[in-house]
C-alpha cells in the first residue's frame, strides 16, 4: 500500500493506493475525494503547478510516484489546455486568496502614532513612524520585523513596489536519466543564505494553562516524550507593528510511539474528523508542540536544561520536520510570484530553561530553510544535532552550492560552504506565552476527556470513561462538558453510535458557548441512546 498526499486550497487529503495502480486510477480517486467535476482541474508534482501528472495507464512507480509523495491540486477551468498552449517559461498569473488576518492587516497602514499627552503643542518627535523603524523596534526589544511590516518596507518606494515580487529559490533540480546534457540555464545557481529579518508569526499564545498541563501529563506518567498539533486562530498582535499572534485553543495528539529520547508519529485515521471539527469551530492547525524533558531533581520538580546556545535549539531532524510541516501549510501571499511565501505554521519545544524549570520556546524555520527541505537538500549530521548538511549532487539530483556567512575570530565576515550548516542560521524564534485572562474555546477548567492513543498509560476512550468524565459537571454546565476537543473528535468518529449527522448543532453550541443550544442538542436520538448505554 502507498499513501499519496494531495494538497489543495481546501487542505490536504491522503489517497491510499497500491504501487501496482495506474496513474489514471489515482486521478480517478482524486476526482472522487475532492468532488471535482469536468476537466477544469489538474494534479502537479511541483508547488508552482508545473510537471503535471497526466492521465495514463503507467504504473505509479513508473511515473515516479512513491509512498508519502505530495502532489498539488489546482482547480481551474481548462488548466490542462493552458499548460499545453503556454510556454513553460511564461509567468503564470496566480489568483491568491489570502488568510483573513492578512486581509485585515492590509487595511491598516501600520504607521506608529506617538503622543506624549501634551496639549496645545505638537512636537516633531510625535510624528508617526513606519512599522519597520529600527530605533522603535530596538526601543521595544523587537528582534524581527513582522512579515507585513517587511512587505510594506519593500513596497514603500516611489513606484510603490510595482515591480516587487517575493521569490522562492530553488536549490536543486531532479535530472532526467535519459538525457545526457542539461542546459546551465535550467540548473539552479549557487545560493548564499541570509539570516531572515522578519517572521510570519510574532507571538504564540496558549489561551489557558490546562491544555498544556494535560499535554504534559503523558510525560509525567510515562517519562516518555510526546508531540501534538496546535489548533487555534490568528489575530493581530498589538505589541509588534502589523504583527500576527497564533492563539492556541487545543492540542490534538496523533498516533505515535516514543521513549525518553526518541519519538515517531504515524498517519491518523481520524484526521478527517479532526479537520472537520476544527473548521466548524473556526479553528485551524497553527503549529505543533514537542516535549524534550528529563527530570533533574524529582523532589524539587526541576528538569534538565539541555537546549541553549552551547548545544542546540532544534535538532536537525526537528528542523527538517518543522520545515516539512511549514511547506505543507504555506502562507498565501499576493506579492509572491507563485502566490505562496513562507508559512505561519509554528513549532513549540517544551524543555528546561536556565533555572531548570519547564519552559516553552517557539520557532519557525526560515523561508530559505523551507526551500532547502522542499528540494530535499538538507540532511541531518550523524553526531552533531545542531548541524545540518547540504546534500551533494548525484546523477539523479543536481544540488547547487549553498553558502552562509559568519564572522571569524578577528571579526571579519567570511563565506563558508554549508557542509556542515549551523541550523540556528535557519531559525527565527517566536515568543511563547499564556493568556493572562484564560479562555476556554474548546476546553474547560474542570477536567479533560481522555486523550486518544494513550492506552500505554491507562488513558482509554470508552463509554465508561465518558460517563466518568460527564459526572464531574453540574447539569447546567453541559456546554462546558462538551467543550473538549478530544471529546468532540471521539463523538464524531464513534463507531458504536453515529453522531456525524447531528454534530453540527453541537459544534455551533460549542463555538458560541451557548448552553441552551447544547442542552437542546442533548435531546437528539443519538445522545439518548448513549445515555441508555
Amino acid at each position: 500500500k502507498m499513501i499519496i498526499r494531495i494538497q489543495s486550497s481546501d487542505g490536504t487529503k491522503r489517497i491510499e493506493v497500491s504501487s501496482s495502480d495506474t496513474v489514471a486510477s489515482l486521478l480517478q480517486q482524486v476526482e472522487k475525494s475532492f468532488a471535482l467535476k469536468g476537466d477544469g482541474w489538474g494534479v502537479f508534482k511541483s508547488r508552482n503547478y508545473q510537471d503535471e501528472v497526466k492521465k495514463s495507464k503507467s504504473k505509479l512507480r513508473t511515473a515516479g510516484l512513491n509512498h508519502g509523495d505530495m502532489l498539488f491540486l489546482k482547480s481551474q477551468s481548462s488548466v490542462s489546455k493552458i499548460s499545453e498552449e503556454r510556454p513553460s517559461s511564461a509567468v503564470e498569473a496566480v489568483e491568491v486568496v489570502e488568510d483573513a488576518i492578512d486581509v485585515e492587516l492590509w487595511k491598516n497602514d501600520g504607521r506608529i502614532r506617538r503622543d506624549d499627552g501634551s496639549k496645545g503643542m505638537f512636537k516633531i518627535e510625535n510624528l508617526s513612524i513606519e512599522p519597520w523603524d529600527e530605533v522603535y523596534l530596538k526601543e521595544k526589544e523587537i528582534k524581527f520585523l513582522s512579515f507585513h511590516a517587511y512587505m510594506r518596507q519593500q513596497t514603500a518606494g516611489v513606484d510603490k513596489g510595482k515591480y516587487f515580487h517575493l521569490e522562492n529559490f530553488k536549490a536543486a533540480r531532479k535530472l532526467d536519466s535519459n538525457s545526457k546534457k542539461h542546459s546551465v540555464v535550467d540548473l539552479p545557481s549557487a545560493v548564499t543564505l541570509n539570516r531572515q529579518k522578519f517572521r510570519h508569526v510574532d507571538n504564540i499564545m496558549f489561551e489557558n494553562r490546562e491544555i498544556v498541563d494535560r499535554f504534559l501529563n503523558y510525560w509525567r506518567k510515562s517519562g516518555n516524550q510526546r508531540m501534538g498539533y496546535l489548533y487555534g486562530r490568528y489575530s493581530p498582535h498589538s505589541e509588534v507593528p502589523l504583527g500576527i499572534k497564533a492563539e492556541v485553543c487545543a492540542i490534538y495528539e496523533p498516533p505515535q510511539e516514543s521513549t525518553k529520547n526518541w519519538l515517531q508519529f504515524h498517519p491518523d485515521p481520524n484526521e478527517e474528523a479532526v479537520e472537520y471539527i476544527a473548521k466548524k469551530l473556526n479553528l485551524r492547525k497553527v503549529g505543533w508542540i514537542l516535549s524534550d524533558l528529563t527530570v533533574e531533581d524529582r523532589s524539587k520538580g526541576t528538569v534538565k536544561n539541555t537546549r541553549h546556545s552551547d548545544t542546540h535549539f532544534l535538532t536537525a531532524e526537528e528542523c527538517i520536520t518543522a520545515a516539512t510541516f511549514q511547506n505543507n501549510y504555506p502562507n498565501p501571499c499576493k506579492l509572491a510570484s507563485d502566490g505562496k511565501y513562507g508559512s505561519k505554521f509554528a513549532t513549540v519545544i517544551v524543555s528546561g530553561d536556565n533555572d531548570c524549570q519547564i519552559s516553552f520556546e517557539g520557532y519557525q524555520v526560515s523561508n530559505q530553510g523551507m526551500s532547502l527541505v522542499a528540494d530535499e537538500c538538507l540532511l541531518p549530521t550523524l553526531d552533531a544535532p545542531e548541524l545540518g548538511y547540504i546534500r551533494e549532487s548525484s546523477p539523479e539530483l543536481f544540488v547547487s552550492d549553498v553558502y552562509y556567512k559568519e564572522k571569524d575570530k578577528y571579526g571579519n565576515e567570511i563565506t563558508k560552504l554549508a557542509r556542515p550548516l549551523p541550523l540556528e542560521y535557519l531559525l527565527t524564534d517566536v515568543p511563547t506565552a499564556f493568556s493572562l485572562n484564560s479562555q476556554y474555546s474548546c476546553s474547560n477548567a474542570v477536567a479533560g476527556f481522555p486523550v486518544p492513543y494513550r492506552d500505554t498509560i491507562g488513558e482509554v476512550q470508552s463509554l465508561s470513561s465518558l460517563s466518568k468524565y460527564l459526572n464531574q459537571f453540574k447539569p447546567d454546565q453541559f456546554v462546558d462538558a462538551v467543550s473538549d476537543f478530544n471529546l468532540l473528535v471521539y463523538l464524531y468518529s464513534n463507531d458504536t453510535i453515529s453522531f456525524k449527522n447531528e454534530m453540527d448543532v453541537l459544534l455551533d453550541a460549542v463555538r458560541t458557548h451557548d448552553n441552551g443550544l447544547a442542552s437542546h442538542w442533548k435531546e437528539c436520538a443519538s445522545w439518548s441512546t448513549l445515555e441508555e448505554l
